[in-house]
């Protein structure tokens, strides 16, 4: 049976007891335990029509909007022909659903609290000096993070068309290695069977990855001599036990889920001290990876046949929302949309309270032409070093490249 888009409601089986002259009592019952009330007004006799079956499951079967279902009703304790007002039924009903939902809370969080005080923390390598990673798509954006204070770049070469050639990428990897600068590609988030064969080339080059393909990082960072894979924010570690599923599955380190504010991902990264977390700190996450082509739709073009128009014609794609924002598309190697944010994230201002948390870790991504790359990434440099050496960093730097067009996203308000 399909499903109708309601949460799955608990039964209350009652049981209710009495006699004239002594209060109603009510026994509820769900799996997980059970709640005696009773009234504070006694039953009397009734004039006209007594409690009976039906007008009991009338009244407490009236749980609304709550998570509760009336089941069994059991009357056989309670005597024939009596009375109490129905506004004494309904503060008995609230009043048992309301116990029974605080003690469902308070068994749940009890629940979470072992759960979390039972995470299989697993050592990772410690962490480096502050690590700044540029993401970026084009190799003179490579150079030019490099150039600004990026330590790491993870470039990926999937975004849009067309791909570098192979020899170009290994060049850009030496000119990084002899600036002292780590060359780590990302692989797409989706990587079907039919798609491997295009990802081959690259994972042969053995270079360091970055992969929001969980399987990805599942198989090419296996223990004991697994390649070093970052874990991508598409993996969406957003709890202790994923991100301690993931360190065991070899991941080096996590880029934290971006729908986590800056207090959770300090909550998540507390037992490893932060060490081995990354964390978004700039840029446009990808929203969303679309499986039909904007650009061959309309212009009613075969997919995959029709890469002059995203290459040459309509390289910049954007998509605009009933409420004006515009949101950059992406057409990936495999003709696949990447719907990004219609504004970068900006985590500038949080960074002092993130690296008190321990990170030391940060991401910029630069994936829509024109990302102002050298600017942003030496702002950031300029604040992490700031940060290293004990002094507060100028929360204005990024804001001046970025103007207004940015959000605070994910380490403002939670998702």
């Amino acid at each position: 049976m399909p499903s109708t888009g309601n949460p799955e409601r608990t039964r209350v089986d009652v049981t209710a007891l009495g006699a004239a002259g002594e209060p109603l009592t009510l026994i509820c019952r769900t799996s997980a335990g059970e709640v005696t009330v009773t009234s504070t007004t006694t039953l009397a006799p009734a004039t006209q029509h007594g409690l009976d079956d039906e007008r009991l499951r009338a009244q407490l079967g009236r749980l609304g909007e709550t998570r509760f279902t009336l089941g069994d009703l059991d009357v056989s304790g309670l005597a024939k022909d009596l009375f109490i007002p129905i506004s004494i039924l309904n503060e008995l009903r609230r009043e048992a659903t309301g116990i029974l939902l605080r003690d469902h809370h308070e068994k749940r969080d009890r629940a979470i609290d072992e759960a979390i005080a039972n995470v299989a923390v697993q050592s990772v390598a410690p962490d480096s000096p502050p690590r700044l990673v540029a993401e970026v798509w084009r190799l003179e954006d490579a150079l030019a993070a490099a150039d600004a204070g990026a330590d790491e770049i993870s470039l990926d070469l999937f975004l849009r068309h067309p791909m570098p050639p192979v020899a170009r990428v290994k060049q850009l990897a030496t000119e990084l290695s002899e600036r002292g600068v780590t060359l780590r590609l990302r692989t797409p988030t989706i990587v079907r069977p039919e798609d491997r064969k295009h990802v081959e080339k690259w994972l042969a080059l053995g270079t360091p990855l970055v992969s929001g393909h969980l399987g990805m990082v599942a198989e090419l960072a296996a223990p004991p001599e697994g390649r070093d894979v970052v874990a991508d924010y598409a993996v969406n570690v957003f709890n202790q036990h994923s991100a301690a599923e993931v360190f065991r599955l070899g991941a080096r380190r996590i880029v934290l889920s971006v729908e986590l504010t800056g207090d959770e991902m300090a909550q998540v990264a507390a037992p490893w001290e932060a060490q081995g977390f990354e964390v978004f700190a700039y840029g446009r996450p990808e929203g969303m990876t679309i499986e039909h082509c904007v650009l061959s739709a309309a212009f009613d073009r075969p997919v995959a046949t029709c890469r002059d128009l995203c290459v040459q014609k309509h390289p910049n794609v954007e998509l605009t929302d009933p409420a004006g924002y515009v949101f950059p598309v992406a057409t990936d190697y495999a003709c696949r949309n990447r719907l990004l944010h219609s504004r970068p994230v900006d985590g500038s201002a949080y960074l002092p309270e993130l690296w008190r948390a321990g990170f030391r870790n940060f991401r910029l991504v630069f994936n829509v032409p024109g990302d102002p790359v050298a600017r942003v990434t030496a702002a950031y440099r300029a604040s992490l070093d700031a940060l290293a050496e004990g002094r507060t960093p100028d929360p204005g730097a990024v804001r001046a490249v970025t103007g207004r067009e940015y959000t605070r996203g994910h380490f403002a308000r939670a998702v």
